[in-house]
């Protein structure tokens, strides 16, 4: 399988893409293979979210930017996995070398887009197990003219904010209201143009950016959510692989997923 994106038809109509920045070591798991390397349900969770991304009729590719020195590795895992065999082969899947932090990987995943994508969804390795519904409504709102768009859910819990301290209890400063606050999940939709200035024009120090719409919310343009879905969880620690595997296990006896 190829990792160059097709070239646009003449006259082809705009296209959305979905860009998966799959190079973080994901080191709350432990060591071992990178995070969207580990096995779930006897398959990496990648190609469980390379599915997901797959199963919306809206997306027609689907960029993986993996590690720096993971390229061919990825490739030769996905080609393992074939979306052919879901019965899924309108969508066109690549492989892109990544960078040192997420934001300069999503930034090489968008560069290798084809000139028809003019919607992109960004969307976290960890979270495999995002419902279709959930594609399909972020696709949509870029689609009817949002030009950024995240998925979230209320929260159940209060939320402190804390005066950071070391070793040592942390003093509340302030209750944020609850009802005001939303859970972000992934996939995070935009406008092309909107995203691409947003890597261009904001700079972030440290690991860079760890969510795509907070880049576009810095260039002054408008963030808008949908509703997100409990299965949208990221999968960060080990008990979330515990209950990763008991949603499968349940959408296989409920679904015959």
């Amino acid at each position: 399988m190829s990792d160059r994106a097709p070239a646009p038809a003449a006259g082809a109509p705009s296209r959305t893409a979905v860009v998966i920045p799959a190079a973080g070591r994901g080191v709350r798991l432990g060591p071992g293979a990178p995070k969207a390397l580990r096995a779930l349900s006897g398959t990496p969770m990648l190609v469980h979210a390379v599915r997901a991304m797959a199963a919306s009729r809206a997306v027609s590719l689907v960029v993986v930017v993996a590690p720096p020195d993971g390229a061919a590795e990825v490739r030769t895992l996905l080609d393992e996995h074939p979306l052919a065999d879901l019965d899924v082969t309108r969508t066109d899947v690549v492989v892109v070398p990544g960078g040192a932090t997420r934001q300069e990987s999503v930034r090489l995943g968008l560069a290798a887009l084809p000139d028809d994508v003019t919607a992109v969804l960004v969307h976290d390795a960890a979270r495999p197990l995002v419902p279709v519904d959930t594609v399909d409504a972020v696709a949509a709102a870029v689609r009817d003219g949002a030009p950024a768009v995240v998925p979230a859910l209320p929260l159940a819990d209060t939320v402190k904010q804390v005066e950071p301290r070391t070793g040592e209890p942390e003093p509340v400063v302030a209750t944020p209201e609850r009802s005001l606050l939303r859970a972000v999940q992934t996939p995070q939709g935009f406008d092309r143009r909107t995203l691409v200035e947003a890597h261009e024009k904001v700079a972030v120090e440290g690991e860079g950016a760890t969510d795509d719409a907070g880049l576009v919310e810095r260039l002054g343009v408008q963030v808008v959510v949908v509703p997100g879905h409990e299965e949208a969880f990221k999968v960060t620690r080990p008990l979330d692989l515990v209950l990763a595997e008991a949603v499968l296990a349940r959408r296989r006896a409920n679904d015959g997923f």
